[in-house]
């Protein structure tokens, strides 16, 4: 669930008050037109390479370095956006059943937490610019400062709406105990922090558990709350600067692949504008309208057709989510959905061109076009797993339709439903033919849902563009955030001296091949929920893959286990930032997927023990 939005809430009177509100509105409005104008930019640089290499065959060398600097302004300005519009994604599970009166202070908690991370992590961010002033870009030659100054622009935002927020929701009382509350924390843990220097290894249970945990638990945004426990444990109980925290956000939320996020989500906005959508879930409907879950089947279909495309999960559930989500809700409850597409998302980590499957290779030395040839089999066994799970849940389930409709109609519907249907196909196409990478490719789909909705459906409101542009932004810097804070906190963990011991402990295990592979799927489930898929690979991988190769498991075969389980950890709650990126694609608030998403992740579970147990799913088709 996303912070109370402002709309509805009252506006305080005053003249005072009438100014603040006055400044408020002055200050969104031109945020909100910057961010719609970095989306276009965007879209309009990568486009441009696209064209200016494949069509003039002159490629523009500055604008991947252009859109990589655009991208981490979208990023923290859409957070921003996100912010005010109450839009970070976190847990309320526990605070939702108390009484109003107590909410609010948990209300006030989460902003004033919220708005000390971004105290704390201002100075750093500021110097962390200013060391990049006498840095000068490649192509562009031009200082890096213009990068880094997105970072501390975007605190000093979200902060000024911190405050906004605080003073609307919150009286005088409530901010006053929230805050003394708040600083009492920090002089204990400051206090204590001499202590925390012995601790060592239980520093993590404190800071990673205890106070990210408690900080979720609480209501505090998901992003912020992994913040907290990244900077009080560095703070705290190291002598590192939280400088190097901010430089691993800034190359997490400025990577190329994850600029497909923003461009995804446009695009599932603009087939849903343009009529694209609605012609593709017509058909669809008249292929299984008659079958009960019939649309949560193409889900699972669509995930395994478009996954690996982006190299972001959160771009491959962006693509599909939008077309799909409103049709569906009128028969699924939005959290059996977001618990679907979760599912779906982890189902399809090992599908190619999968950057997990790329960071292996390079780490470890297996043959990437082998882990290629041997990720799409593992993939269809889970989706065909979940299948059975979605036929199990929905065979009681009414449906509208009983008849099936005839050969002409269901032709009929697909003819128009064509030009939507082959977006897919279209993108798949451009990237396996060299045409764009994986980030530029979504400009194509962008511009293919243009022509058709100008041109084939005749759908075209311009009057929508922007307010579509602003949702973009405040979605994806929602997304980013979440994903900065999290590859932050894994930096914390490898610090720690975490990886090592995990590893060791691994070595250790004197239970031959399958209590090795057994061990593994537990330990990277849990790894892929704290570290995600990419950085737990970069870690563990050179360490864990000469381990298997001793006890004779094929190094192929390993590495789809360990992409299974790592995919399962990602999408689990309550730490899983894919399952919070999920939500927040879907707009579903995350208490609600949360027990509909425990069957799909055994299901999963299973599958991926399958997979384990049977190497010839991994290796059946290798040469």
């Amino acid at each position: 669930m996303s912070l109370p939005s402002l709309e509805n809430e009252p506006v305080p009177t005053g003249s005072i008050a009438k100014g603040a509100v006055w400044l408020e509105t002055i200050v969104a409005t031109l945020v909100q037109w910057v961010a719609a104008g970095l989306v276009l930019a965007c879209i309009g640089i990568l486009f441009s390479g696209v064209v200016g290499r494949y069509v003039f065959n002159s490629p523009l060398i500055w604008s991947d370095e252009l859109a990589s600097i655009l991208f981490l302004w979208l990023a923290m300005i859409g957070s921003v956006i996100a912010l005010k519009r109450g839009e970070h994604m976190r847990m309320t599970a526990c605070i939702s059943k108390l009484t109003p009166h107590k909410r609010m202070y948990f209300e006030s908690f989460g902003i004033l937490a919220c708005f000390f991370y971004l105290a704390i992590i201002l100075r750093p961010a500021y110097h962390f610019a200013l060391d990049e002033l006498i840095v000068t870009t490649p192509s562009l030659e031009i200082s890096n400062l213009w990068r880094a100054a997105a970072i501390p622009c975007g605190v000093i935002l979200m902060m000024f709406f911190c405050l906004f927020r605080l003073v609307r929701i919150g009286s005088v009382k409530v901010i006053a105990a929230s805050t003394l509350l708040i600083l009492a924390g920090f002089a204990i843990f400051y206090y204590c922090s001499p202590w925390f220097a012995g601790l060592g290894k239980y520093n993590l249970l404190i800071f990673f558990v205890g106070v990210a945990g408690i900080s979720i638990l609480a209501g505090v945004p998901i992003a912020f709350a992994f913040g907290l426990g990244t900077v009080a444990y560095l703070g705290l109980s190291t002598h590192m600067p939280l400088s190097v925290v901010i430089g691993r956000m800034d190359e997490a939320m400025s990577h190329m692949v994850l600029l497909a996020v923003p461009l995804f989500v446009f695009l599932g906005l603009l087939m849903e504008m343009t009529g694209m959508a609605r012609a593709m879930i017509a058909f669809l409907a008249s292929m299984l309208g008659h079958v009960r879950g019939g649309l949560s089947y193409v889900l699972v279909g669509a995930m395994y057709l478009v996954s690996g495309i982006s190299g972001s999960k959160a771009a491959d559930m962006a693509a599909i989510a939008p077309a799909l989500f409103p049709e569906m809700k009128k028969t699924t409850p939005p959290g059996e959905l977001v618990a679907l597409l979760a599912a779906t998302g982890a189902q399809t980590e090992t599908i190619p061109p999968s950057l997990v499957l790329i960071t292996i290779g390079s780490v470890t030395g297996v043959s990437i076009a082998a882990l290629f040839t041997g990720g799409m089999l593992p993939a269809l066994i889970l989706g065909l797993i979940l299948c059975a799970l979605v036929w199990r849940r929905n065979r009681h389930v009414q449906i509208t339709v009983t008849n099936r409709p005839k050969a002409s109609e269901i032709f009929k519907l697909f003819f128009i439903a064509f030009p939507a249907l082959a977006l897919p196909f279209v993108i798949r196409a451009a990237v396996v033919e060299g045409v764009a990478t994986a980030t530029e490719v979504s400009t194509i789909g962008i511009v293919y849902g243009l022509v058709c909705g100008v041109l084939v459906y005749r759908q075209f409101d311009l009057k929508r563009i922007v307010p579509m542009l602003i949702d973009t932004a405040s979605l994806s810097g929602a997304i980013l955030l979440i994903i900065g804070a999290a590859t932050g906190m894994a930096w914390g963990l490898t610090q720690s001296g975490f990886s090592q011991v995990v590893a060791q402990i691994m070595t250790d295990l004197n239970g031959g091949p399958h209590l090795f592979l057994f061990i593994s799927i537990i330990v990277f489930v849990i790894l892929g929920s704290v570290l995600e898929g990419i950085p737990a690979i970069v870690l563990f991988g050179p360490l864990l893959f000469p381990v298997a190769r001793q006890l004779g498991i094929n190094e192929v075969h390993y590495s789809m286990v360990v992409i299974l389980a790592m995919g399962i950890g990602l999408f689990a709650p309550p730490l899983g930032v894919g399952y919070y990126a999920a939500c927040a694609i879907g707009k579903v608030n995350p208490d609600e997927g949360v027990k509909p998403i425990m069957g799909y992740l055994v299901a999963l579970v299973i599958g991926t023990l399958i997979v384990a147990f049977v190497p010839w799913i991994s290796t059946g088709f290798l040469s």
